[in-house]
């Protein structure tokens, strides 16, 4: 059974940083792409950034881009978000995904998610 366990959430002023991990346990990490998502209060979950198992392709959705960047760590079996510049509207819960292809995680029928972590940027 994999499991997915975000950290690194929290309360931050807007234009500060964040940066979020995944740790994976429970199945063979390098073998997933790694997705994350975020679902605000009365809002649908959408998509955030994607990359692939080797880490050599990412993929972002236009709000954060240039913003957030996702990184992974194949040895500890984990993977990152590190958000600049946030901003208000960044405020959400976060969640990685995992599956086998980038095209499979950047849906929100994903196999494999954690809990959550919350975020929230004051203005």
């Amino acid at each position: 059974q994999v499991q997915l366990v975000e950290s690194g959430g929290g309360l931050v002023q807007a234009g500060g940083s964040l940066r979020l991990s995944c740790a994976v346990s429970g199945g063979t990490f390098s073998r997933y792409a790694m997705g994350w998502f975020r679902q605000a209060p009365g809002k649908e979950r959408e998509f955030v950034a994607a990359i692939n198992w080797t880490g050599g392709s990412t993929y972002y959705a236009d709000p954060v881009k240039g913003r957030f960047a996702i990184s992974r760590n194949n040895a500890r079996n984990t993977v990152y978000l590190q958000m600049n510049s946030l901003k208000p509207d960044d405020t959400a819960v976060y969640y990685c995904a995992a599956d086998r292809t980038m095209q499979a995680v950047r849906s929100t029928t994903a196999l494999y998610w954690g809990q959550g972590t919350q975020v929230t940027v004051s203005s």
